[in-house]
């Protein structure tokens, strides 16, 4: 048997070769066999109101009014927020915002500075 290399996912040893791919049947993950970095892929990729690409220590800014829970005010649009961190899920950037403290967004109510 051929010595094929572990899944990049979640290391199991249990992959096969269909093609030019690898594929892992637990968890479903294939990969290029002629691909030496899989870190790409694995990348996260999240896009502002405008299609731009954002990454971690971005500048944003708001683009509307958006209220927030349990506070008196809401977010103004035109607010800057400095260095971003970009998370998986539905609220893809954690932030921290002057006069609110930390704080997560969603992408499409932001644009790239």
């Amino acid at each position: 048997m051929d010595n094929l290399p572990n899944c990049p996912k979640c290391n199991s040893e249990y992959t096969y070769e269909d093609g030019n791919l690898f594929v892992c049947p637990e968890c479903a993950h294939e990969w290029n066999a002629n691909s030496v970095s899989e870190s790409n892929e694995d990348e996260l990729v999240v896009k502002d109101a405008n299609g731009n690409i954002l990454k971690d220590g971005d500048s944003v800014t708001i683009i509307k009014d958006l209220k927030v829970k349990g506070a008196s005010s809401a977010l103004k649009a035109g607010t800057k927020v400095k260095n971003i961190r970009l998370v998986d899920g539905d609220h893809n950037i954690d932030c921290k915002i002057d006069g609110f403290g930390a704080m997560s967004l969603k992408s499409e109510f932001v644009k790239k500075l």
